[in-house]
């Protein structure tokens, strides 16, 4: 026997490198401020048409929504109640992160994404009972609204719940092999997650109390009014200290928070002093609702960012963040 054979073939991909199966293909996401995404053509075929059937749906709910405003806007001035029209607004603004939560759910596969998508749409589902039911005379309108609503609604749900049932594929697609680089990835995704609920969360209750009557003083709108525009400051300062591992900017973040907690102390404590002024108490309990939810927000989105912090600096920043695809030189794979 040829002692200069050898006793078992030679695989011919050491020299072409590892399989592509085994290599991330971080180099076919699209780089966005907000960490990469998919392609639009990486979607399946029912995935594309359900996509681009939620942007239309919601672009059609926002315009239908500006339109309740504008009507209910014109009852207040009226009736002098104000409830309906307060409510709507909030929509307005649910609907607007609602594209980015459906684009980000998609395209990133950020599953909390499409789980408050799904809640946002349950939420609208129920307001559009209650309209429905609470009024004695029933318009054609309103009847065809409510169908249309639920009918959408419950297409919207089933639809994502089925995507969030799908296998999380970016974390390794953007992490590579290491586990420990996909945990960091999705507690990543967690965290700016939680910094746009935050944000949602802080604007929906500003504009709650700010439309909530003559009650609220002058200075109490110049506070808010400043809150509104401290939270943007606060969210985008929170989103680039995790996309960018700035360990400073972790900290001005946190410093950041506790005027807000501050104030939902006050504001906790004047609600239910004033409980029973509005002639509802539909706006009192939304306050105390509001604050609460902020408050859970924050407590998952500092515990996501303690353990977040302590994993800075391990390279999945230079995986996201990369220029090149890292493919592997074939001379650095053969034999030496």
């Amino acid at each position: 026997m040829d002692e200069s054979r050898p006793l078992l073939p030679q695989r011919q991909e050491s020299m072409e490198g590892p399989s592509p199966n085994l290599k991330p293909r971080h180099g076919e996401l699209i780089p966005t401020p907000c960490g990469p995404i998919k392609k639009l053509s990486e979607l399946q075929g029912p995935v594309k048409i359900y996509f681009c059937f939620t942007l239309l749906s919601m672009v059609v709910l926002f315009i239908l929504t500006i339109f309740n405003i504008s009507k209910e806007s014109q009852n207040e001035k009226k009736k002098g109640d104000n409830d309906d029209l307060t409510v709507s607004i909030i929509q307005l603004v649910g609907i607007a992160f609602c594209f980015y939560y459906i684009v980000r759910g998609v395209l990133q596969e950020n599953k909390q994404e499409l789980i408050v998508f799904g809640l946002c749409v349950f939420v609208l589902m129920v307001r559009s009972i209650i309209n429905y039911v609470v009024p004695e005379e029933k318009e054609t309108l309103l009847t065809v609204r409510f169908a249309c609503i639920i009918c959408l609604g419950v297409a919207h749900l089933i639809c994502v719940g089925l995507l969030i049932t799908r296998p999380n594929m970016m974390a390794f697609r953007v992490g590579g092999a290491l586990e420990s680089l996909q945990e960091q990835y999705c507690l990543l995704n967690l965290c700016f997650s939680m910094v746009t609920f935050d944000l949602q969360a802080q604007v929906c209750l500003c504009i709650l109390i700010l439309t909530s009557g003559p009650f609220v003083s002058t200075a109490h709108r110049i506070i808010l009014g400043i809150g509104v525009f401290w939270a943007v400051i606060t969210a985008a300062i929170g989103g680039i200290s995790v996309l960018k591992e700035v360990k400073p900017l972790v900290w001005i973040f946190a410093l950041q928070n506790l005027p807000q907690l501050a104030y939902f102390i006050y504001l906790l404590y004047s609600t239910i002093t004033n409980w029973g002024e509005s002639k509802t108490y539909i706006l009192e309990a939304a306050t105390i609702t509001g604050c609460l939810l902020s408050v859970a927000i924050k407590c998952v989105l500092f515990w996501g960012l303690y353990s977040l912090y302590r994993r800075f600096g391990l390279g999945l920043r230079e995986k996201m963040f990369s220029s090149d695809n890292q493919q592997v030189s074939p001379s650095r794979i053969g034999p030496a």
